[in-house]
C-alpha cells in the first residue's frame, strides 16, 4: 500500500452502516453483529464498493470495541465479529484491493473524559484479531480527540509494522499541520479527516494545511449533513458532487479519499472516475490564515447604557408587520469566548434599521455562545430587540420551563420554536438529545405559561407574555405536507413564522400561494451567498436548502469580493418579490458578514419607508 500511494491516489470505500440503514438495516441494532448474523449482507456491501473502483476497503468493525459491545451484551464475541469482519471483507477483495481493519474512536461514547488505559486495552484486542488475520493496513477513524488517537497509534506502532492510517473528525481549534506532523511522528502512514461535515469543510481544512514529508493525506468526508424526511434520515450530496469536491482534495495533496456517513457505491463510483488516471500533486498553496475581513468599527463608548433599555420594547413585532414592512436579522452566536465582534454586528444592524436581532439555539448541534446571555446584552447594550431561538433538543421538560422562566424575568419575550438538529450530527456526537417536547408541544408550553399555567397545570404566580414564532421549511419535495405541518403550528399557538432561505422569486411566489390562507405574519427567508464553494455547499450538503441552477451559475463566474457582491445582488432580486407579497423578511448573516445583511437591511428600509429609521415604543 506505501508502494501504491507513491504514484497513484487510492480510492476508499464509502460508509458501512449508514448505507446498510438505507439498505434496510433498522437503526439502534449493532451492525458489528451483522458479521455473524449476516456475513453475505455484509460481504455484499464490500463487494459493490469494489466494484465502484475502491481499491482499499476497511472490516466492519467501526464499533466492535468491548465497550460498544457490552452495550448489546455481545462483549464476550469481540474476537469472533472481529475475525469474521477480516475474513468477509479478504474474501470479497480481489489481490488488487487491500483490507483495512476499522477502529472507531471511543471518546464521546460515554459522556465522560475517556480512560486512556482502558481505551488501549480495547484497542489492542481488536489490534490482536486483525494482525492474525493479516489485515493489509489499519485505520483508526473518526477520533474526537488528538490525545486518545496518538495514544492508540502509540500502542498499534509497537505491534505492527504495516502502514497505518490515522484520522481525526473534530479538528476546531486545532493547529492540523502540527497534528498531523505529531501523528507522523508516532508513526502514521496517512493522516487526515473523516465524518462529521461533508467535503466543503474538509477542503477548507485542508487549504490551510502544507504537504508533509513522509506522511500522506486522506479525507472521508459525509454526504452533506442528514435531513429528517418522511421518518427516515437522508443526506444530500449527489454523486456527482462528490467528483468535483474529490478533485478539489487531490488538488490540496490528499490521496487517499473515500465517503463516511451517507456515501454509497454510486459516490464512490463518481470519484473513481473523476480522478482516474489522474496523479498525486506534489505541491500546493496554503490558504493564507490572517483574518482580512474588514471590520466595523463601534467604540465601547457608543454602547448604549444597559439601564436606558431594560424595559420591554413595543409594539410586537406581529404587531410592527400589521403597519409596514418589517426586518429580522439572524446573527450566530460565536463558537468561543469572544463575543465583542458579534456585538458590533448588531449595532450595525441596528443602525441599519433592522427591527429584531434573532438568534439560533446551537444550530446544527454546534456548541455556541449561549443566545440567553447574548440576548440579554444585545437588548440592554445595544438596545435591539432580541428574538431567540428555543431547540427542543438540548434541554428536558423541566429545564426547557426553567429556561423560558429566565427569559421572562430577563425581558425576552420574543421567541421561535425549533426542533433542533440531532446531536450526533454536530461537534460532540455523544452528546445526548433530549426532545422531551416536539415543536406544538413547546408552542403549546409557551402559550399556557402566557396564562400563568405550568406544563403539570401548576400555577407560576404571574402570566407571561410571550410571543412565539414558528419554522417552516418551503424547500421540500411534498410542499402540501409541509403546510400541513405549519397548519398544525399556528393552530398549537404560533403568533408567527419564520421560513428557511429561499433562492428564486418563482419560490417565493409558489410560497405566497401555498400560505395565503395563513393568518399570522410570515417572514421569509433569505440568505445571501459568499461564494460559489458557499452555494454549492449549501445547495449539495445543507438539508432544506436547494439553489437553482442559474443562481449556482451566476455565483460561479465571480470571486473574492465580487462574489459577495453578486450575492447580496441574487438576494435583492429576492428581496423585491419578497416585500410584493410579504410584510416580512427574515435576514440570514453568512459567517458573520453583517455588513452583507446590514446592505440588505438599508435596502429594504429604504424602499418600502418614506423615511429611514425604526423605533418603539417603550413601556
Amino acid at each position: 500500500m506505501r508502494e501504491y500511494l507513491k504514484n497513484h491516489i487510492l480510492i476508499g470505500d464509502g460508509a458501512m452502516g449508514t448505507y446498510l440503514y438505507q439498505l434496510g438495516t433498522p437503526v439502534g441494532m449493532n451492525f458489528e453483529e451483522l458479521n455473524l448474523t449476516n456475513p453475505e449482507l455484509i460481504a455484499n456491501v464490500h463487494r459493490q464498493y469494489i466494484a465502484a473502483g475502491a481499491k482499499l476497503i476497511q472490516t466492519n468493525t467501526y464499533m466492535a470495541n468491548r465497550e460498544k459491545l457490552a452495550r448489546f451484551g455481545l462483549e464476550d464475541k469481540l474476537k469472533e465479529i472481529n475475525r469474521a469482519a477480516v475474513r468477509i471483507a479478504k474474501q470479497a477483495a480481489n489481490s488488487d484491493v487491500f483490507v483495512a481493519g476499522t477502529i472507531g474512536g471511543m471518546q464521546g461514547l460515554r459522556g465522560k473524559e475517556p480512560d486512556l488505559k482502558e481505551i488501549t486495552g480495547s484497542v489492542q484486542e481488536q489490534l490482536e484479531v486483525f494482525l492474525e488475520e493479516n489485515v493489509d493496513a489499519v485505520l483508526f477513524e473518526t477520533y474526537l480527540d488528538l490525545e486518545e488517537l496518538l495514544a492508540v497509534l502509540k500502542i498499534a506502532r509497537q505491534k505492527t509494522d504495516l502502514p497505518i492510517i490515522c484520522q481525526l473528525s473534530r479538528y476546531e481549534g486545532l493547529d492540523l499541520r502540527d497534528a498531523f506532523t505529531q501523528l507522523k511522528d508516532e508513526g502514521a502512514d496517512v493522516v487526515g479527516l473523516n465524518c462529521r461535515t461533508g467535503p466543503h469543510k474538509i477542503i477548507k481544512a485542508f487549504e490551510r494545511v502544507p504537504l508533509l514529508q513522509d506522511v500522506y493525506f486522506s479525507a472521508y468526508p459525509n454526504a452533506g449533513l442528514p435531513d429528517y424526511v418522511d421518518g427516515r434520515y437522508e443526506y444530500e450530496s449527489t454523486p456527482e458532487y462528490f467528483a468535483k469536491s474529490a478533485l478539489r482534495l487531490r488538488e490540496q495533496g490528499v490521496r487517499l479519499i473515500g465517503g463516511c456517513c451517507g456515501t454509497t457505491p454510486d459516490h464512490i463510483r463518481k470519484i473513481a472516475q473523476a480522478l482516474k488516471d489522474l496523479s498525486p500533486v506534489t505541491e500546493k498553496l496554503v490558504a493564507n490564515s490572517k483574518d482580512e475581513k474588514k471590520r466595523l468599527l463601534v467604540g465601547e463608548n457608543s454602547i448604549p447604557n444597559a439601564e436606558s433599555t431594560r424595559r420591554w420594547m413595543k409594539p410586537t413585532l406581529p404587531e410592527c408587520i400589521q403597519r409596514r414592512h418589517t426586518v429580522i436579522v439572524e446573527l450566530d452566536p460565536p463558537r468561543n469566548l469572544d463575543y465583542k465582534e458579534f456585538l458590533y454586528g448588531c449595532q450595525a444592524l441596528k443602525d441599519a434599521g433592522a427591527d429584531a436581532v434573532t438568534l439560533a439555539d446551537n444550530s446544527l448541534a454546534m456548541m455556541r455562545m449561549s443566545n440567553m446571555a447574548l440576548g440579554t446584552l444585545v437588548k440592554e447594550r445595544i438596545g435591539i430587540r432580541p428574538l431567540l431561538h428555543v431547540a427542543c433538543r438540548d434541554r428536558n421538560l423541566i429545564a426547557q420551563q426553567s429556561h423560558l422562566m429566565g427569559l421572562h424575568a430577563l425581558g425576552i419575550d420574543h421567541v421561535l420554536v425549533v426542533t433542533g438538529d440531532p446531536t450526533r450530527f454536530g461537534d460532540f456526537p455523544g452528546a445526548t438529545s433530549v426532545y422531551d417536547l416536539n415543536s406544538f408541544e413547546m408552542i403549546r408550553l409557551i402559550k399556557e405559561m402566557n396564562k400563568g399555567i405550568s406544563y403539570s397545570g401548576q400555577p407560576l404566580g404571574s402570566a407571561a407574555s410571550f410571543i412565539v414564532g414558528g419554522a417552516f421549511n418551503p424547500n421540500v419535495k411534498n410542499l402540501d405536507k409541509a403546510i400541513e405541518r405549519l397548519e398544525k403550528k399556528v393552530a398549537a399557538g404560533a403568533d408567527y413564522i419564520m421560513t428557511q432561505p429561499v433562492y428564486s422569486t418563482e419560490q417565493v411566489e409558489e410560497l405566497y400561494q401555498a400560505t395565503k390562507h395563513i393568518e399570522v405574519p410570515i417572514f421569509v427567508g433569505v440568505m445571501p451567498l459568499t461564494s460559489s464553494r458557499n452555494a454549492e455547499f449549501l445547495h449539495n450538503e445543507v438539508p432544506g436548502i436547494r439553489l437553482s441552477d442559474k443562481v449556482r451559475e451566476r455565483m460561479s463566474r465571480v470571486n473574492g469580493e465580487a462574489a459577495r457582491r453578486e450575492g447580496v445582488e441574487i438576494a435583492r432580486e429576492i428581496v423585491d418579490a419578497i416585500i410584493e407579497r410579504f410584510n416580512g423578511v427574515y435576514l440570514i448573516t453568512p459567517f458573520l458578514r453583517y455588513e452583507m445583511t446590514a446592505e440588505l437591511t438599508k435596502y429594504i428600509v429604504k424602499k418600502t419607508s418614506p423615511t429611514f429609521g425604526r423605533s418603539w415604543e417603550v413601556s
